[in-house]
């Protein structure tokens, strides 16, 4: 149990608050990475892209967010340094929390997507020099991290090139568009429950078939044998058919409708054609003259003769709408995923001040993140999603080129299939900078003289200055709390 008196309850719930105000600005800065392209296709309105992204970032950061935190908090500095002294450690930490919580507000500020990963390791790096040198630092952990920065939108920029030239040459310049989305909605609905199912479905399975003992219960009783890959597979492929069949039933509706449309317009233009002679005699009733069909008549001139009307082609609006289903979809897995992964970068800070805070210790393999504080991030995440979001939002989704829904999907599409290969091969990467590659990848095809260099040149500028410039906050933040020395 945590020490109950007075000062260190005050203590643990200042840092508490320092963390929650991490929490708000990671939820302000990086829930863009899944919510920004659904905005700015239009799939999802602000509103609602903050309602969704909310309620899914929260129950990831519950549900899932227990296991990012020890690398973040004992992976970076060098572990035998800090053994005999958890007490600096611990007040290097609450220097991370300040020093994150201020660049991450001064970048969403600016509408700018930065890695609160990043700033998490600069900051801890920054500290770690002052408090016990350059060695008290894992420069290998650092130099990866910094060569991610150019692979990662290298790679995602790639697939989502290649997902958009798919979908534009086999669906967006046919013919008959929506004929071919038919043959390819299968296909899209395991492509996308394929990366997403493998990135979120083993830790559902987990959650809700092991821990919860049905796994065991069902080989007791009935002698199953049910392992967990097998169970996603199973899941996956039942949510593949169900999405396809109900995708296309929405297809069949939009299809009849726009039968009904053509039907309607053809009916109205013939409806328009009236005898001129008729028009003319009523011109005349109304000026007042004669209308003896006795009388001598010019000869009307013949109406001109209009070119035949081509068979208007499908507006691809009709297929955005349904490529936006896929879309919102693969925005809820990507919000979900990312609650329970980036939850650490906010709160293993928190959890490694309270693991000294009981055992006195730094922290070592018992170390976990209690409930409570998983809970506290996930608040956070969306208190600073629902009132600062919309600026990094605004900056992924619209300003780097006009996305639609088929260039949404594809770059979500591709942001985590390079997530998910580069957590397979434990790679740490960034989901800003994947997301950031994929919406230019898609540019680059759609037209690549639209993608806003401006904008990319100032997203690039706080990549690079990202780590920098946490590891001299956290420096300096450190050094006036151990010359305070109120801890």
């Amino acid at each position: 149990m945590l020490d109950s008196s007075g000062v260190v309850f005050l203590q643990l719930g200042a840092m508490a608050a320092l963390a929650l105000y991490v929490a708000a600005n990671l939820g302000a800065n990086d829930v863009a990475n899944s919510m920004g392209t659904s905005v700015g296709s239009k799939a999802l309105t602000l509103r609602q892209a903050i309602i969704v992204a909310g309620i899914l970032e929260f129950s990831g950061a519950v549900l899932f967010g227990q296991g990012v935190s020890e690398t973040l908090a004992t992976g970076v500095v060098n572990a035998d340094v800090f053994s005999t002294q958890p007490q600096v450690f611990l007040i290097g930490m609450v220097s991370v929390l300040i020093a994150c919580g201020i660049w991450l507000q001064i970048a969403t500020s600016r509408g700018l997507p930065v890695s609160s990963s990043h700033a998490v390791v600069g900051a801890i790096a920054g500290f770690s020099c002052v408090a016990a040198g350059i060695n008290a630092v894992n420069w290998g952990t650092i130099g990866t991290i910094s060569l991610t920065w150019v692979a990662t939108p290298i790679a995602s920029g790639a697939l989502a090139a290649l997902f958009y030239s798919g979908v534009k040459y086999w669906i967006l310049d046919r013919p008959d568009p929506l004929s071919q989305l038919r043959e390819w909605i299968p296909w899209l609905s395991a492509a996308m429950l394929s990366v997403f199912g493998i990135i979120v479905l083993p830790s559902v399975v987990n959650v809700a078939l092991v821990q919860t003992g049905a796994i065991a219960l069902a080989h007791d009783r009935f002698g199953w044998n049910l392992p967990i890959h097998d169970i996603v597979i199973g899941i996956g492929s039942i949510g593949a058919i169900v999405l396809t069949l109900n995708s296309w039933k929405k297809l069949e509706s939009v299809e009849k409708e726009e039968g009904r449309r053509k039907k309607e317009e053809g009916s109205s233009a013939t409806d328009s054609v009236t005898d001129v002679t008729d028009v003319t005699d009523v011109r005349n009733k109304e000026e007042g003259r004669s209308t003896n069909t006795n009388s001598p008549t010019l000869p009307l001139s013949p109406s001109p003769t209009l070119p035949p009307s081509e068979t208007p082609k499908l507006p691809h609006s009709l297929i955005e709408q349904q490529m936006a289903r896929f879309q919102v979809l693969s925005a809820c897995f990507v919000a979900f995923s990312h609650g329970s992964n980036d939850v650490g970068n906010a709160v293993a800070p928190l959890a490694a001040i309270a693991y000294i805070r009981r055992t006195g210790s730094f922290p070592s393999g018992d170390f976990s993140v209690p409930l409570w504080i998983l809970v506290l991030g996930g608040a956070g995440i969306v208190i600073g999603l629902a009132i600062w979001g919309k600026n990094v939002i605004a900056t992924v989704g619209e300003k780097i080129i006009e996305l639609q829904p088929s260039g949404g999907f594809c770059a979500e599409l591709a942001t985590a299939t390079t997530v998910l290969l580069a957590s397979r091969f434990g790679l740490p990467v960034s989901t800003s900078h994947a997301l950031v590659g994929a919406v230019v990848g898609v540019g680059l095809i759609k037209a690549w003289k639209t993608v806003r260099l401006q904008t990319l040149l100032s997203i690039g500028s706080a990549w690079l200055v990202t780590i920098p410039i946490a590891a001299g906050l956290g420096a300096i933040i450190f050094s006036i709390a151990q010359s305070i020395g109120q801890f």
